[in-house]
């Protein structure tokens, strides 16, 4: 079972880091579709380079090993952003394509969380 969780951890994890990467650094370069995507629900294109930055900066916090609080905080940051792009192209009356890449990577965070090894989680004592 332990191998098994192993296993789901580190799928949902590649799955989750490799979306947030390429989606990062697509705002940062301001890839035409993501700035079209951005300002179809009505955004500042600015914002893209906020939260491509904070993207990058929260994959390496998950990837790397320590930091157990800074790994709580991507996480949680991860949840809201993906959870607003949903609501926000669920507002729109957006449907298929805009709101799969949102709803999977809300559940590859979710996977990624939950699944996490005990070395790296945190504990409250």
């Amino acid at each position: 079972m332990e191998k098994r969780k192993l296993i789901i951890y580190w799928a949902a994890t590649a799955l989750l880091s490799f979306g947030m990467l390429g989606s990062g650094i697509s705002q940062l370069l301001h890839v035409k579709e993501m700035d079209d995507l951005i300002a179809h629900v009505g955004y500042p294109l600015y914002c893209m380079n906020i939260i491509g930055v904070w993207k990058i900066l929260g994959v390496i916090a998950i990837l790397i090993p320590g930091f157990l609080l800074l790994k709580e905080w991507a996480y949680a940051g991860f949840f809201f952003l993906m959870t607003g792009a949903l609501l926000s192209h669920l507002y729109m009356g957006d449907g298929g394509d805009a709101i799969f890449g949102p709803l999977f990577q809300t559940l590859f965070i979710v996977l990624s969380w939950y699944f996490r090894p005990p070395h790296r989680r945190l504990s409250i004592k």
